[in-house]
């Protein structure tokens, strides 16, 4: 990990406040700030390894980084009855990108929730 001057490698190394939700080898997720959540239980899934997007990270990370998605996104539907869930990432310049770090937003989803994405 890198923390040079990336928000998500600080926090992956203790330096700030999180609300981890799960630490694994590879991959580890927490929730965002309370005003920046989609819908209840949104959460952001992180590879350790530094990478600025999708362009830039291994194969190894990004596919921890997805299994580790896709593990909320099954624990969403089972805990919260959450029937969808949206992926979300924003890689590299000009896609909206806000952190320089990959990530993935796994937003639960129900029926007329009024989320537009």
């Amino acid at each position: 990990m890198s923390s040079t001057a990336c928000v998500f490698c600080d926090l992956l190394t203790g330096d700030g406040e999180v609300a981890w939700v799960a630490r694994r080898a590879e991959a580890s997720a927490f929730l965002p700030f309370a005003e920046d959540r989609l819908s209840p239980a949104h959460t952001l899934v992180v590879p350790h390894q530094h990478a600025v997007g999708i362009h830039d990270v291994s194969a190894q990370s990004l596919q921890a980084t997805v299994l580790l998605a896709q593990e909320f996104a099954r624990a969403m539907s089972e805990t919260l009855g959450a029937p969808g869930a949206n992926i979300l990432n924003a890689s590299g310049p000009h896609s909206g990108q806000s952190v320089p770090h990959l990530h993935l937003h796994v937003v639960p989803r129900w029926e007329d929730d009024g989320l537009d994405t």
